[in-house]
Formats: C-alpha cells, structure tokens, sequence
C-alpha cells in the first residue's frame, strides 16, 4: 500500500547513491524533498541534479530542526540509527523509516531477501539469474548495488530479489519478503554495533513480519543462525554442506540433493563455474526460492551454473610467471577471509587490511600459519592485524596498496598465489570496496612479465 507523500516535508538522510534515488523518488511523488548529510555540497558529486528537481539540501551536518518539523525522515543504509537528529525526529512523533522499507510499502511484488555476514552479493545475483532464466521480470538489487527504491521508479516487475544488510534491518516495520534467506552469522560491524548479541538481531528482523505463508531459508550447520531460528513463524527449509537432510538441500559427495516431500533431485557440482565450499552454500541457498515457486530444475541449474562470480570476490585478476592474483575486495570481514584462504593452496601472500570494524583477527590464525608464507598489511588496521597475526608469516607493513603489489610481485615464487583479502572496510584509503578492487586489478595487469626477484629478506 503505497503512502500518501504529496505536499508532505521528506528529510532524506545520506547523499550517496541511495540518497539521490530516493529523494528523485519522492519529488516524483510531488513531496517536498529535503537531502540532508554530514559532508560539506564540495564532497559530494551532482547535486545539481536534485536541485534542478526542487530539493533542498542541509549538508554539513543536519540541522535538528528540519528533522524534528518533518512529516518523515527515510534513511540511507550505512546511516546509523542513532545519531542525535534522528532520536530528535523520533522523540517529536516524526516517523523514521529506512530505503528498503519505503520500497518495500511503495512496490507490490513477492520478494526474495537475502542476509548474511557473508555470501549475500554472490547469492542475491543467483537467485535473480534463476529468476530470470525462468522468464521473470525480476529486479535485483537492494545492498548490492542498485537501490531498491529505483524498482519502484522503474516500472514493472514480478519478483524483486534483494540483499538486505544488519543496517538496513534495523528500521524496518512492515518488510516482509515471501522468501527469507539467511546464509551465515560471524563477526562483522562491531565498530557498529556494541556486541554480537545487537549484530545478530538485527540479522534476525529480516524474520519479524513473516509467517506460515512465508518461507525462510537457513543454513543448518551455522549455530548462530540455528539460534535464531526457533521464534521464526514462516515455513523452514534448511540447506548443509556437512550432513544428509530430510527434507531441504544438502551436499552429498559430488552432488546437491534437494529433498521436497517425496521428490528428490540431484546436480552435479563439477558443472558450476563457482567454486569452493562457500560457493556450494550459496548455490544451494539460490536454488530453493526458484525451485519451491515452480521454476523447472534443468533452468534453474544451468543459470547457476553458468554464473562466473561477481567482481571483487575472488576473481583470478591474472597469472604471472606462475603466480595466481587474486581480487577479493569484498572481503570485508575475518570470516569471509577465512573462506578465501581455505580455497587456495599455499604458499599464499595475503594482502590485508583496512578500516578496523572491530572484530577479533584470532580465527584467521591457523589459516595463517599454514597456508600464508608472506602478510602484507596496509591501512588503520595494520598494527593491530600484526599484533594477532605477525608472528605466524613474514610479515610487513606497507605504506599503500601499491606497496603492497609491488612487494607481494618481487617475494611471491612461482606456484604461490597473491590474494588481496582484506578483512576491513576500504573507507580509510578508499571511497568503497569496489574502487580498491578496481585499484588492485589495475595495479597486477600493469605489473611487466618478467621473472620474479625472490627476496627472502625480513623486516
């Protein structure tokens, strides 16, 4: 049921991508726009093209009482919900809600999201190839990239498949998707939140709405998610990776089995693209929404078979002299790292660091130790990486990503793999994980094709 904007005062929070598309929304809704940020109008790229709509702006800070006279405030995922202006807003009666869940209030279609600490890009876009392959007009988007409210804008769709962040979750009131997803739950965003305990209910809002004519999909052999699952109201379907299951999907030697009632069904994996473990998780995760909704199962494997991986995660930049260069920017956490690492045989160079989140660097300690023969370290979080970890590699701190390259090229030998997983956010020297991909992958493709000069040296 779409709300009623016209004539009412809109504060948009954030002006970043979601912040524009938002505030184009609701002046197409003929509401009075106010984009309202903490960066000065020099900081932020094509405000001219909101203004020419009719928006106004408060940059540089927000200004209490343009919140607290509101007749809403919509806020940008990323935005924490409890800055000052917004506990105004909401201590006045103003409502508080979040992109995705206008969106969700303005778009009529059933919706597949898709949460987890990690998996959650790689996962959303296969459901959405599935989809897709299926003949459906679905939107994809959400966290990964596109904004939901742009579903909205564009026209007509028939399934919306979103992946959705703990941030995002945290000012929902009436999200409800048809299908759920939760793939995983390791330490993340703990310079956001005060503890795990907040992260993972936050995680567990993507639940709240739903019910038995709903289904959530849950990864059955992550006990942070087996302890959200009790109070969930929605049909339960499980996927694993370790054990045979009766009902749900499940790895069985070289094969997926899905067990739906009576019906069983097997792939192959040696035909997926996507490799490694936590590929396998996702796979079975996607292949649930568009199995149970009819979609025939030869489609649905060969869009996700055909799938080759999404930018920034774990993609093969380029082999030179013997040497594997791998991009996964989006490794923006231990755990995600921690899968990375577990694909690859040693000797690795691993580039890490970044923006500390908080988290503990411990679990990447065996992985370390067994499989890393060089740590190169960059960002805020290199000291502190080199507390828990340094004693387990040859590691040094470098200055910046080139550095970096340009070390990890003259100690890594033939039959090694350099790996650029940084464990941390990129905001401390970069404006996103994409850029620093992009960064990465140019400064390997511009590396010349000559012998590497093995160093063995320490520092």
């Amino acid at each position: 049921m779409k709300l009623e904007l016209a004539g009412k005062t809109v504060v948009v929070v954030g002006a970043g991508c979601t912040g524009f598309a938002l505030s184009r929304y609701l002046r197409g809704r003929f509401a009075e726009v106010i984009l309202s940020d903490r960066n000065p109008a020099d900081k932020i790229e094509g405000l001219a093209t909101l203004t020419d709509l009719g928006v106004r702006l408060d940059l540089g800070g927000h200004t209490q009482e343009i919140f607290e006279s509101a007749d809403l405030v919509v806020v940008s995922p990323g935005v924490p919900s409890n800055i000052p202006c917004l506990e105004g807003a909401l201590a006045k009666g103003v409502p508080v809600m979040g992109e995705i869940e206008l969106a969700f209030q303005e778009l009529n279609v059933p919706m597949v999201a898709i949460t987890g600490t990690n998996g959650k890009s790689t996962t959303t876009s296969l459901v959405g190839e599935a989809f897709k392959a299926w003949g459906k007009r679905t939107f994809v988007g959400g966290n990964l990239g596109t904004p939901l409210i742009e579903a909205v804008e564009i026209g007509q769709w028939e399934w919306a498949v979103v992946e959705v962040s703990s941030f995002q979750l945290e000012v929902i009131q009436a999200f409800r998707p048809r299908y759920a997803v939760l793939l995983n739950i390791s330490e993340d965003h703990l310079d956001r939140y005060p503890g795990m305990d907040e992260y993972v209910a936050a995680k567990a809002n993507l639940f709240v709405n739903m019910n038995g004519e709903d289904t959530a999909i849950l990864n059955a052999d992550d006990d942070r998610v087996m302890a959200v699952a009790d109070p969930i109201r929605a049909r339960k379907v499980y996927f694993s990776s370790r054990r045979e299951l009766d009902e749900g999907m499940f790895l069985a030697d070289d094969s997926l089995v899905w067990r739906n009632g009576t019906a069983e069904e097997r792939f192959p994996v040696a035909e997926l693209k996507l490799k490694g473990l936590h590929n396998l998780e996702n796979v079975m995760a996607a292949l649930v929404p568009a199995l149970l909704e009819g979609c025939p199962s030869r489609i649905a494997w060969q869009a996700v078979c055909d799938f080759p991986g999404l930018e920034h995660r774990m993609k093969l930049v380029r082999q030179l002299n013997g040497v594997n260069w791998y991009n996964d920017s989006k490794g923006t956490n231990v755990g995600s790292v921690v899968k990375s690492l577990a694909g690859l045989s040693s000797p690795v160079t691993l580039i890490a660091g970044g923006k500390d989140k908080g988290g503990d660097y411990a679990p990447l300690q065996e992985l370390v130790k067994e499989k890393v023969t060089h740590l190169l370290l960059i960002g805020q979080a290199a000291e502190r990486m080199r507390e828990v970890l340094g004693d387990l590699a040859d590691t040094r701190i470098l200055a910046s990503l080139e550095e970096a390259v340009q070390s990890a090229h003259a100690l890594t030998a033939s039959g090694g793999s350099v790996l650029l997983s940084p464990a941390c956010s990129s905001f401390d020297m970069f404006s996103n994980f994409e850029e620093r991909g992009r960064i990465f992958s140019q400064l390997v493709l511009d590396l010349p094709d000559e012998a590497n000069v093995v160093n063995h040296g320490t520092s």
